[in-house]
Order: C-alpha cells, then sequence, then structure tokens
C-alpha cells in the first residue's frame, strides 16, 4: 500500500456502504483523503447488515467468515474491533446431527496438512472410497496449482475427479453451496478451486471458521464509518444517488435524490467537487448511475453486468425455550426440497451470544422455490426438519420464528463468467463490490478485496496524474 498522506488534499466520494464501499472508503481515509461515503439505506452494511428482531440484534442473514479471509481480518482491526470476542474461531468441520446417515470430519488444531490427514483419518461417515476420493482431489488439485485450463462446472470438476456420491453429497456440494451460494451444476470450478486454496491448501488458521457473535453491522460497517469521520471524512446515510457529472476539469459531481443541504443546489456548480467516485453498489445500480452519463467510445461502459444474474438466500430464525442447545454451534444438514427439507446449516445462536439461549439461525441456500413459499409454511417445515434431524420434538413448535430471504443475496457465480474490472471507460470512476473481477465469490472477503484493489488504483492514478 501506497505511504500515508498520499491522497491528502483529494477528495473521493464512495456510493454504497456495504462492505466493499466500507473497505474502499477506510483505505482512502488511512492514505489522507477526505472521504465521503453515501449510503441510500439508513443502515450501513449493504446485503451483510445488522437488523433487530423481536428484540435480538442479529442479521439479515447468517454468515460464516474463514481464516483465509486476510484482508477483512486486517481491516477490522483497523478500525479497531476485537476480532478474537467479536468472531467465534472453530476449526474447519463438517459434522451432521448423529441420527442422519451424514458424516463428522473436525479438523485438530495442527499445522497443515496435517490437520486435514488426521481429520480424513479420524472421521466418521465416510468409507474407505470416499476417503480416498477426498484425498485424490487434495493431492491433484495440488499438484495443479489449483487451476484450470478451461473454467467449467463444479459438477464437471468432481466428476473428472473421480468424487464419489457420498463425498459429493455430504462434504463438496454444502462447500460449493456455502462458498458459491450457487448450484454445483452451474458454479464455477475454478472460483469453487480458488476458495479451497486459500483455506484447505494454505496454513491451518486459514481454514478456521469464523463465527460472527456480533451482528455484522457492528462488527465492520459502523466501525468503518467511524473510522472515516475521525479522519476527516462524512458518512451520509438515507443518501441517494440518482446520476453522475463530470465536468470539463474532470471533477465529478453526484446527484442526490433527498432535498437536503447537499441536494439543494440549484446548479450543478454548486454541487460538491470530487477527484475521483467509486461505486460500490450492486451491479444493478451501478449499470443505473452508469446510463446516466453520455456514452463514450460508442460502447455500454459494463456491458458484462447484463451477464449477471442473482442467487436467494434465506435465513430462518426460529426461538425456543432457552435450554435448547445443539451439540455444536454449527450443524450441516441433509436438505431435500422434495421432501420440504429446505435447511443446509443450522447454527446455535445461545452459544454465541448468551443473551440468545435458544435461538437457532437456518440457512437456505440457493434455493428459489424456499423465497417463493409463504413464510409460515417455510418456517413450519424448517422446524419439522430440525426436530426430526435432531431428534428434539419439541422443536416443531417454537415460540416466534422469523424468515429473512434476500432474493438478490449474490450474483451467480458461473464458470467464465465475464466480471468487470474496478476501471470504467470514464477517468476518475471505478467500481467496488464482490461482482468485480477477482478470485472469489460473493463472499465478503470478495467485496472487502473489490474495495482495496479500486481504492489502490485511484492511488495510482492520481500519482500519474499529478507527475503529468
Amino acid at each position: 500500500m501506497a505511504k500515508k498522506n498520499t491522497l491528502k488534499n483529494k477528495s473521493v466520494a464512495v456510493i454504497g456502504a456495504g462492505w466493499a464501499g466500507c473497505a474502499a472508503a477506510c483505505e482512502l481515509a488511512q492514505q489522507g483523503a477526505t472521504v465521503t461515503l453515501l449510503e441510500s439505506s439508513r443502515n450501513l452494511g449493504g446485503r451483510a447488515r445488522g437488523i433487530t428482531v423481536h428484540g435480538h440484534q442479529l442479521d439479515n442473514g447468517q454468515h460464516i467468515l474463514l481464516g483465509a479471509y486476510t484482508q477483512s481480518l486486517r481491516l477490522m482491526r483497523l478500525v479497531g474491533l476485537d476480532t478474537e470476542n467479536a468472531l467465534l474461531n472453530i476449526p474447519l468441520q463438517m459434522v451432521y446431527p448423529e441420527l442422519e446417515e451424514g458424516m463428522s470430519f473436525i479438523a485438530p488444531r495442527l499445522p497443515a496438512p496435517l490437520h486435514l490427514l488426521l481429520a480424513l483419518i479420524k472421521s466418521s461417515g465416510l468409507s474407505f472410497a470416499d476417503k480416498m476420493a477426498l484425498s485424490r482431489f487434495s493431492s491433484t488439485a495440488r499438484w495443479m496449482g489449483w487451476r484450470l485450463n478451461e473454467d467449467c462446472s463444479v459438477i464437471e470438476l468432481l466428476e473428472r475427479f473421480d468424487q464419489t456420491p457420498r463425498l459429493c453429497r455430504l462434504m463438496w456440494i454444502p462447500l460449493c453451496i456455502a462458498a458459491l451460494n450457487t448450484p454445483p451444476e452451474k458454479a464455477s470450478a475454478q472460483v469453487f478451486l480458488n476458495v479451497l486454496r486459500d483455506s484447505l491448501g494454505a496454513k491451518r488458521a486459514a481454514s478456521d471458521m469464523l463465527i460472527p457473535r456480533l451482528d455484522l453491522s457492528s462488527i465492520f460497517p459502523e466501525k468503518a464509518a467511524e473510522y472515516v469521520r475521525a479522519h476527516g471524512g462524512y458518512v451520509l446515510s438515507a443518501h441517494t444517488a440518482t446520476g453522475l457529472l463530470q465536468n470539463d476539469n474532470g471533477k465529478w459531481q453526484i446527484q442526490l435524490k433527498q432535498a437536503d443541504a447537499l441536494a439543494k443546489a440549484q446548479t450543478e456548480a454548486q454541487l460538491p467537487l470530487y477527484d475521483a467516485v467509486i461505486l460500490a453498489c450492486d451491479f444493478a445500480n451501478a449499470d443505473r448511475l452508469l446510463a446516466t452519463l453520455p456514452a463514450k467510445n460508442q460502447a455500454a461502459p459494463l456491458p458484462a453486468l447484463r451477464d449477471f444474474s442473482y442467487e436467494p438466500i434465506t435465513t430462518c430464525y426460529l426461538q425456543y425455550a432457552p435450554g435448547v442447545r445443539l451439540q455444536r454451534p454449527m450443524l450441516a444438514l441433509l436438505d431435500d426440497a422434495g421432501q420440504k427439507k429446505w435447511g443446509q446449516y443450522v447454527f446455535d445462536r445461545g452459544q454465541l451470544q448468551p443473551d440468545q439461549a435458544g435461538l437457532l439461525a437456518v440457512v437456505v441456500s440457493v434455493s428459489q422455490a424456499a423465497t417463493e413459499i409463504d413464510r409460515h409454511e417455510l418456517a413450519t417445515d424448517i422446524a419439522s426438519q430440525l426436530a426430526q434431524s435432531l431428534g428434539m420434538p419439541e422443536l416443531t413448535q417454537p415460540i416466534w420464528h422469523q424468515c429473512i430471504s434476500e432474493k438478490r443475496a449474490t450474483f451467480s457465480c458461473a464458470p467464465g463468467l465475464n466480471r468487470p474490472d474496478n476501471h470504467t471507460v470514464y477517468a476518475g470512476l471505478y467500481l467496488a463490490g464482490d461482482y468485480t473481477k477477482g478470485d472469489y465469490p460473493a463472499t465478503l472477503e470478495g467485496a472487502v478485496r473489490s474495495g482495496i484493489a479500486a481504492s489502490q488504483a485511484i492511488i495510482k492514478d492520481l500519482k500519474a496524474a499529478a507527475k503529468n
């Protein structure tokens, strides 16, 4: 990273206070820029934010991070978060309830790759053929450098590596859905390998699973906003950008929907001027704002965005008596939409926060059908699934429930997807978001890395302009 104060006397606007926008804002503020962070919602965090549910401060979707999320962890510490207390650190594991015909795979706290070898030897629920297939996958992927000559779907990759049906059902497919939130039949094998490379193929700590104890807004976005303000910047929530303008000197102006001090300007000259602007909103809103600019070079600014589609995620919160407690903070579940078994993972919130005892969070990924049925019916189905899988009949009757669906939770991470660069065709205008070009799928780390990349592009371009 460039030296501090590299951007002194420079003004940068970041549109969107999700994890990408907050990451970019912190990086720029650290380098001395005057940052204005704009967010259309009243809450910070974008598609990974805190909400209040029945008096509990939870999230719009239950998340899990990895030790491999080095940039997210670095920025959390930069803004003053005590990551050891804010995140529950558990070793890599895939454990199903004892009553399900699943598996138990837990990596011990040993140096890599010994931790994976012992986890495989001690694992239960896998046959010798399953274990040999897993070992073969790992060794072959390492030998290939975790790279494919040509991208394909995850299902095709598993077939090429001769993975057993049981291992695919219990491990690889759930991991694909958790990491990419895309059905394995249409998920990018290369992006899947990138995630495995940085977790299973790296140091032992990289594979650790980090479950947020606090809500996601508290973990980073809100502290990032404090950091920006402390460095002389501005954070404006409930401010919706409706258009972009660039003057003859290359300076940028942002048109706002709100009738406040910034938006009351009667002429374009009265709008604040910025040396650079980052569009850190989702790709649909980025496309909308880019459409307000004049066409350049007879080409659409971001033709690649037309190739994007969304994948949903639903989280179902179910409150039971405080004495209800799971075997572990997190368990995998055998899903089967045909039997109305929607859940893929269940989290015991009481093991994360004492005042949330008896509260379970069940995650349903890549299931469009789950987002379309009645919320009460979905919660009833999930409660029945838990009762059957865990052998706890009392779980069929929660005290209360709340289902939250994000229909545009992530982009569909298809093979060979043409993801846009952080630069646009307009000088001084950049993109940041989990959908931009990078190794990762639509994860918090992917968003953070994109925000950092956009800020580094600004630093490089402004330094080059200063020399000319």
